[in-house]
């Protein structure tokens, strides 16, 4: 139970549980920013016109194709 809970996901990623935990992390750091960015720019338009949807692209493409 606890490996298919905390190993299995890391480990299909090639991946150690502290590897992954780092990685994922700072994935939910940079989307916090993303969403900081594209709130501001909500609010003042000329501000991060691009900031959030090239953060965006940047984490796909990080991501995309993960473990296949």
């Amino acid at each position: 139970m606890l490996t298919r809970v905390f190993l299995s996901h890391p480990r299909s990623v090639d991946e150690s549980y502290a590897a992954h935990a780092v990685f994922a992390g700072g994935f939910a750091l940079r989307l916090f920013l993303a969403g900081g960015a594209a709130l501001v720019h909500a609010v003042i338009p000329c501000l991060f016109e691009k900031t959030a949807s090239r953060m965006i692209a940047q984490m796909y493409a990080k991501t995309h194709n993960r473990g296949s």
